[in-house]
């Protein structure tokens, strides 16, 4: 059995606060306390043991909640899995060598199935000797297979032993998404109050603020590019907003300055994170920089041929189903691209998605920022496309506030551009589609496959060559 007695202390000493409210309903910590207790129970009806690896089905639900902190005290290794991944369940599943399926319906309704098969995983077998807990994140998966990373969940849990004040936040962030757990467990370890949605349309979480007064958003930059522009802000009360964290991916300059423009008295806060490592500790000179340090007791980082490795204790203990990503001293390439001043560093976008033109490096955040300056523009993802000639060229897709007929567009797009930026990172490609570029964690899909996309959406495309 693994100890949470610190975390029950905390539980125990706010009984009657509410623990999450979720539908419209309040659920206090007593009511988590006596259903915690009830899935003791059912877990050892069931013989889900110490070392057995669960898969969890379901978004932030009470029931969930308190599965989870079940599992995690009986040392089992834990498999978030969401409505998103249905199609893909049975290889996730597969990879992470899941025994028993949990899986959450309408009205928290749940079903416990056995599957066959055993752990033969050398990396799992040490964990469940150990008799820690376990957790496994799988990554997007956008250059290919998802990755299923194991995490001693004991490690993760570490950070949240020291106490701060209790805050009601609004869960954005998945389950299966290292940014939900640090969520949930960061308002669990203080006692606060998490406000769970199950529509996350601005209008909705907008409107979830201002009538149960959430002090924490945590999201990404497209979702808040979004929120920007539907202009839901400007139709529900967000006083109550303590704080906005952002992570996940780059964040435009001009979603920044937006946002501190509609949001004077909110701390924007730049969070970072991968699947691999957990969410680190960060600093930054003041609110409006993008700049920020990365750090924390036991974190170390470097920079090698423009790229941030990271050395933390928090770190998976290795990848379940690919080769091991550290190198002979434990440091991890995390692929981000950054820039370097001082103590502090700009996280430049991911260097696998650099485009490469001739020899010239494009990094698509640059583009996409100045493009989002023009008229009409909602929003646009950029990207490389092969070339016989440069080896890559930019490729831009947009969505648009206004129909427009892709010539005319092309061309105030080329003069935009003219003397904004150098001739070979103006887009060479061309597309205006209806679909959402985003996916369902609110995280650009920038490396989507275009001829899809234009399937999908009903794009316009333009072939034509940049000079």
């Amino acid at each position: 059995m693994y100890s949470l007695d610190w975390l029950y202390r905390r539980f125990d000493e706010a009984l009657d606060r509410d623990c999450i409210i979720w539908r419209e309903q309040r659920y206090s910590y007593a009511w988590l306390r006596e259903h915690l207790a009830a899935w003791r129970s059912r877990l050892a009806a069931a013989n889900i043991l110490s070392g057995t690896v669960v898969a969890v089905a379901g978004d932030y639900s009470p029931e969930v909640i308190a599965l989870l902190l079940a599992l995690i005290e009986g040392g089992c290794i834990i498999v978030p899995l969401t409505a998103s991944s249905a199609p893909q369940r049975e290889e996730l599943e597969f990879g992470a060598e899941v025994q028993v399926a949990i899986s959450f319906s309408e009205g928290d309704r749940f079903e416990i199935v056995h599957l066959d098969g055993g752990v033969e995983n050398p990396l799992t077998c040490k964990l469940i000797a150990a008799g820690d807990p376990g957790l496994v994140i799988f990554t997007s998966g956008s250059t290919g297979k998802s990755k299923a990373a194991l995490h001693n969940f004991a490690r993760l849990l570490e950070k949240f032993q020291a106490r701060r004040k209790p805050q009601i936040t609004l869960a954005m962030l998945l389950l299966d998404h290292i940014g939900g757990i640090n969520t949930l467990f960061y308002a669990l370890s203080n006692a606060g109050t998490i406000v769970a949605v199950d529509n996350r349309d601005p209008e909705k979480v907008c409107s979830l603020i201002a009538r149960y007064r959430v002090e924490v958003l945590p999201t990404s930059p497209t979702f808040l590019n979004l929120l920007l522009l539907s202009e839901a802000w400007r139709r529900h009360d967000l006083s109550s907003l303590r704080r906005v964290t952002y992570g996940t991916e780059v964040m435009p300059a001009r979603t920044l300055q937006r946002l501190r423009r509609i949001l004077p008295n909110v701390d924007l806060f730049q969070l970072y994170g991968l699947s691999e490592l957990g969410i680190l500790r960060t600093r930054t000179p003041n609110p409006d920089s993008l700049w920020l340090k990365v750090g924390g007791e036991g974190i170390e980082t470097k920079v090698q041929q423009g790229t941030l490795w990271i050395r933390t204790p928090s770190a998976m203990l290795g990848y379940l189903n690919a080769t091991s990503p550290f190198d002979e001293d434990g440091w991890f390439d995390t692929g981000d691209a950054v820039e370097t001043d001082g103590d502090y560093l700009r996280i430049l976008g991911r260097k696998s998605d650099l485009i490469n033109v001739g020899g010239e490096k494009v990094f698509p955040v640059e583009v996409e920022n100045m493009l989002l300056d023009m008229p009409n523009v909602r929003d646009v993802t950029v990207s490389g496309m092969p070339n016989p000639i440069t080896g890559q060229v930019v490729a831009a897709r947009f969505n648009l506030f206004e129909p427009e007929e892709l010539p005319e567009f092309r061309r105030r797009m080329r003069e935009f551009c003219a003397s904004r930026l150098a001739p070979y990172k103006i887009p060479a490609k061309v597309e205006i589609v209806n679909a959402a570029q985003y996916g369902e964690g609110f995280k650009k899909m920038r490396r989507g496959n275009q001829a899809a996309a234009m399937q999908t959406s009903g794009a316009k495309k333009s072939d034509g060559n940049s000079d």
